[in-house]
């Protein structure tokens, strides 16, 4: 059961986020459970709620660790956090907010280039055929990436197994899928 958090006291110097989710970061009351069940806690360098307290510091020097931080970009948004939070803070969305802002910003830590590298191609393979294709993906990373002859055998075993299919699949309402794309954050 979620507890209420007073709105007094937790406004911020220059909101990042979504009014939402700026209120729902107020319900962090940093227990660390998040980081505890965390896949890739370990190797973040900073846990979900070292970053929403620095957020809700409001400092513009902390802000810029937060957007600069690897952690946004390692959430794998299995929401294993979100499960364990006693205070249900919806996580994953937050770090996709913070994940947005940081490419808004361009304040991407350059040690997590490739990781973008696959977000943008994993995303541009939804908006082309409304779902992910692993040969839209795999070609749009490995052009976005640079890295065209790495795991290169590996494709041939993948699609023996059955594991990297030549077809691709698109859902009827492509449109549809394009608008959602279109459409801007927070408007429902």
């Amino acid at each position: 059961m979620r507890t209420e958090v007073p709105e007094s006291g937790l406004g911020f110097s220059r909101p990042i986020l979504e009014p939402a989710l700026n209120a729902t970061l107020a319900h962090c009351y940093q227990c660390g459970k998040c980081a505890a069940g965390c896949p890739l806690g370990g190797e973040m360098d900073f846990a979900p709620y070292q970053i929403f307290h620095m957020l809700r510091l409001g400092f513009p020097d902390l802000e810029e660790k937060v957007l600069q931080s690897e952690s946004i970009w390692l959430c794998l948004s299995c929401s294993m956090c979100s499960t364990r939070c006693p205070q249900e803070v919806d996580i994953p969305k937050i770090m996709d907010a913070l994940r947005s802002e940081s490419l808004r910003r361009n304040r991407v830590n350059p040690k997590c280039r490739d990781i973008v590298s696959f977000h943008r191609a994993f995303l541009d393979a939804v908006r082309h055929a409304g779902r992910q294709n692993e040969v839209d993906l795999v070609a749009g990373y490995k052009m976005r990436s640079g890295h065209f002859l790495k795991d290169l055998l590996l494709a041939p075993r993948m699609f023996l197994k059955g594991k990297l299919g030549l077809k691709l699949h698109r859902v009827h309402d492509r449109t549809g899928v394009r608008a959602l794309f279109r459409r801007k954050p927070g408007k429902g």
